[in-house]
């Protein structure tokens, strides 16, 4: 297949577009390279890619509408996978058009060129975080998610929405992934992993939110690259059992679903901290703070979904992860 993975300089993409190369795939892959975050990272993520004889890489923007119609009419991909985004909860309460150019404007733009260029399948990074206020535990896909605590969750919940009206109006296949706090070598420095990495190495206060009561249901970064393969490779259909009387939140009469991909196992903070510490080989100095805005106090993914349609589940442990995380972090930052 010839795949478009757009983000593809970023932690999830540069680990997809790995895999997808080594299993035989062309990519197309499109970067903005923005100086959200320390650029140098996301060019040696970039590195390990761009030799590949099957790869090409372009630096733009996907709310540059022109850039996006000459991709998709120069390289005809047949099937797209769309993780570029502003991503960051809080920093959505600083800077909210910026998530606007690229969460929705950019969003459009992708839809536009599987429109127009026949491709088979789009495949685009939701959120956690359009959970929002539900407090059902754990989240699953069938539930309303109307009520998103930041503006970041919103726009995701709005690129739900824009791929529903294209699946309905042309028949596009579309799928969207909720991630569940993804975590792996090769993170963001803006993620709470490196931050805290980093701050215990300096011997930094880090600062835990919440008093430190968190849960999250952490996701190595493998397995959700896995699970994005595993749906890319089986394009959306129709739900013949859907109903407007009784209308499933996960599924359609188009061809459009939606799946968590979550470990399905809550950690609390403090314990995802404590293999951190081991790793490390430092004890971390904690400053307990209130919740901020835009937070949520825990996550926990419901995959049965996953499961039953693609017959994967995310299983890597903690332990196992945390130890890669480390040895990269070290090796990476020496």
């Amino acid at each position: 297949m010839k795949v478009l993975v757009t983000g593809a300089a970023g932690f999830i993409g540069s680990a997809l577009t790995l895999r997808l190369l080594e299993r035989g795939d062309t990519v197309i892959g499109i970067d903005n390279h923005n100086d959200y975050y320390n650029q140098q990272l996301k060019e040696d993520r970039l590195a390990r890619q761009i030799d590949h004889p099957n790869y090409m890489h372009i630096r733009g923007d996907l709310a540059d509408r022109q850039l996006i119609e000459d991709l998709f009419k120069n390289h005809k991909p047949n099937r797209v996978v769309n993780l570029a985004a502003q991503a960051g909860v809080r920093y959505s309460l600083e800077n909210p058009m910026a998530y606007v150019d690229s969460n929705l404007v950019g969003f459009g733009h992708i839809l536009e060129g599987c429109r127009h260029n026949g491709v088979e399948h789009l495949v685009y990074a939701s959120s956690s975080s359009v959970y929002g206020g539900n407090t059902k535990m754990p989240f699953s896909i069938h539930d309303n998610v109307n009520h998103p605590v930041s503006l970041y969750a919103a726009t995701k919940k709005s690129g739900e929405l824009m791929a529903h009206s294209y699946s309905h109006l042309y028949q596009i296949p579309t799928t969207g992934l909720r991630f569940f706090t993804v975590y792996g070598p090769w993170d963001r420095p803006d993620m709470a992993l490196q931050k805290f990495a980093q701050a215990i190495i300096k011997g930094e206060p880090i600062q835990l939110f919440n008093y430190g009561n968190h849960r999250r249901d952490f996701t190595y970064i493998d397995d959700i690259v896995e699970g994005v393969i595993r749906v890319l490779d089986k394009p959306a259909t129709p739900n013949p059992n859907w109903s407007g009387d009784n209308p499933d939140s996960a599924t359609s009469y188009a061809p459009w679903r939606i799946y968590n991909i979550g470990n399905n196992n809550p950690i609390e903070l403090k314990d995802y901290i404590t293999e951190l510490e081991k790793g490390l080989g430092k004890e971390a100095q904690k400053e307990l703070l209130p919740l901020q805005p835009g937070d949520v106090p825990d996550t926990y993914a419901d995959v049965d979904d996953l499961i039953n349609d693609m017959g994967y589940k995310p299983a890597t442990k903690l332990e196992d992860g945390m130890k890669n995380f480390v040895d990269w972090f070290n090796g990476y930052y020496r």
